[in-house]
């Protein structure tokens, strides 16, 4: 069923459609975004049914949650003189069986805790007038709440969908394009021409090949079982521990999401965010990630001294030749995405449309620069299904996400929470960073990066502002800490996939990850401590002085945890660490 020529050609629509919102001008909210929905409903229910029950309902959903989509479409000129209010009973139908759709969907893409917090509330909104005290809410007309949540500009049409529709979608699109070529083995190839003799030469290949292909994939696991499959086996060929090869990885592919200049698409939803431009994001965010990364490469040297760790033979290096071509694939698309942006001044989305075409032209040559007929069609087919598959499965999520959303917004819920946090952190910002923390490790267990990112900073996220932070730092720091679950147990999808991909125990490959990624944990903090690290842009200077401090204390912690065998060495020595990075704190 992959390759049937109705998914083909269904996929091929599903990409159209979304290039051509970008390339043909401007499309009324109300059409674009159930369009969107519309195209989402039959890769969720039906091409990723694992049963026959699954195939029916799933079919008979994507049949009456696609009409409904389509009749909002189709009637948006008369559902916008309603403002929001529902008017007889086939209009509530079609609300009533858009939100069922909606979080059915995300339940069989992700599993029940996104949903169950949906349903919970809508439950809230519902009956939350009944709750006394602080935490109940004035009550909303049942035709009003549920209008305002499926026929207006509100609710799963909102500004989180709009971001789906015309972010996420197109960047996803560029991604499957580069993967479906040989932009991957260009990543490979330039990592082992790069690190490959050194000192664990093998870990720091996959350092630097994750770091350039997570920074498209926007996924951890994608990443782990795309540059794991040629990573790992080459770890464990030199004599790596499997725990030390699985958690490398596993690290690496976490770590990418925060690389500039894509950051998973993270960077292009936190301009629709915040409104900052998208140049003071990767301004802000470039330091910190090469931090992490310098940390993950520190941590390495310290393994490579215990286990006196190879780098890759010469014999198996690539050749230059080799290097230059595959590195083309990956650096024509990715010169034509920062001249849209930066030298013709198209807006991102615009950019990225023009590389995906730049990648879809090199799908036609091979890595030997040779033209390829039969590889191109089975490339271009590769590249359309898994850009609609993955589509899909973010857009189910941010759909339910934005039921979510559009709930705090009605019911002034996100207000009460703010002050929640205010209250419970004593009007303290440190607390309130634990509190927020705590709740990004939760969210990310069962939600991608930028979905977790975007739900938590919606309710922290004010807190933090109303506690001094600027709205970047607010932003960088929650979406760092929505990366926490990738490595941190019980729910660490990375770790699982490069575990199970090499045969070790997952806790011990944990354990190994969470002490080679301690960035991870400590750098957010060390961006609220050390603002300036965020300013390169603005004050270089000051910000390179905050990069070199917070470097010292990474290397010395890292070492502290990863080279020293006793506790109380290993606890000194850390916190020592620790104390640099946060040495730009003001008592």
């Amino acid at each position: 069923m992959t390759q049937h020529p109705i998914w083909l050609g269904l996929a091929a629509l599903m990409v159209m459609f979304h290039l051509g919102l970008i390339f043909w001008g401007l499309v009324p909210n109300l059409v674009s975004r159930p369009l969107h929905l519309a195209f989402v409903l039959p890769w969720v229910f039906v091409f990723a049914a694992k049963s026959r029950a699954q195939l029916i309902s799933g079919g008979v959903l994507t049949v009456l949650g696609g009409a409904s989509a389509l009749w909002i479409a189709l009637n948006h000129d008369m559902l916008g003189d309603q403002y929001g209010f529902l008017e007889g009973g086939f209009q509530t139908a079609v609300a009533l069986t858009l939100l069922v759709c909606v979080i059915e969907a995300a339940r069989r893409a992700i599993g029940w805790p996104l949903p169950l917090v949906a349903v919970a509330a809508l439950g809230y909104a519902l009956f939350g007038d009944a709750i006394p005290g602080e935490f109940g809410h004035s009550g909303t007309p049942l035709p009003s709440f549920l209008g305002t949540m499926t026929i207006a500009e509100g609710g799963i049409w909102g500004s989180l969908t709009a971001v789906s529709v015309g972010v996420v979608s197109i960047f996803v699109i560029f991604g499957a394009v580069l993967n479906a070529g040989e932009a991957g083995q260009g990543f490979m190839n330039v990592a082992a021409a790069a690190a490959g003799r050194l000192k664990g030469g093998a870990a720091k290949v996959s350092v630097i090949s994750s770091a350039l292909f997570g920074s498209i994939s926007g996924s951890a696991s994608a990443n782990v079982a795309s540059t794991g499959a040629i990573t790992l086996p080459a770890m464990t060929k030199l004599g790596y521990p499997k725990r030390l090869a699985a958690a490398v990885e596993a690290v690496a592919s976490s770590g990418g999401q925060i690389m500039p200049p894509l950051m998973g698409a993270g960077a292009f939803v936190m301009v629709e965010l915040t409104g900052v431009p998208y140049t003071s994001i990767m301004g802000a965010a470039i330091l910190p990630a090469v931090l992490f990364f310098f940390a993950v490469w520190m941590g390495i040297n310290a393994y490579a001294s215990r286990f006196k760790l190879r780098g890759i033979d010469a014999s198996e290096q690539p050749a230059t030749r080799d290097v230059v071509i595959t590195s083309g694939f990956f650096l024509v698309p990715f010169s034509v995405l920062l001249w849209g942006m930066f030298g013709s001044g198209y807006t991102p989305q615009y950019a990225a449309c023009m590389a995906i075409l730049a990648g879809a032209v090199l799908l036609m040559f091979n890595r030997e620069a040779r033209f390829d007929g039969t590889q191109f069609a089975a490339r271009l087919s590769s590249a359309l299904m898994n850009a609609a598959r993955q589509i899909g499965m973010i857009a189910s999520i941010i759909f339910c996400a934005s039921i979510i959303i559009g709930v705090l917004s009605i019911t002034g819920l996100g207000v009460k929470i703010t002050s929640l946090i205010l209250s419970g952190s004593g009007g303290l910002l440190w607390p309130s960073l634990l509190l927020t923390a705590i709740a990004c490790l939760v969210l990310g267990m069962e939600v991608p990066t930028t979905a977790a990112y975007v739900i938590c900073v919606s309710v922290a996220g004010p807190a933090l502002i109303q506690q001094g932070l600027e709205p970047l730092q607010a932003h960088l720091f929650v979406f760092w800490f929505a990366l926490l679950s990738t490595i941190t147990p019980p729910v660490c999808g990375a770790v699982f996939i490069a575990a199970g991909m090499i045969g070790e125990n997952w806790i011990k490959v944990a354990l190994t990850a969470m002490a080679l990624g301690v960035g991870l944990y400590v750098i957010p903090l060390g961006m609220i401590a050390n603002p300036d690290i965020l300013r390169l842009a603005e004050t270089p200077m000051a910000a390179l002085l905050a990069f070199l401090r917070m470097a010292v204390g990474l290397a010395v912690l890292s070492y502290g945890l990863i080279a020293l065998s006793a506790l109380y060495a290993k606890v000194c020595v850390g916190l020592l660490g620790l104390a640099i990075v946060m040495s730009g704190v003001v008592f």
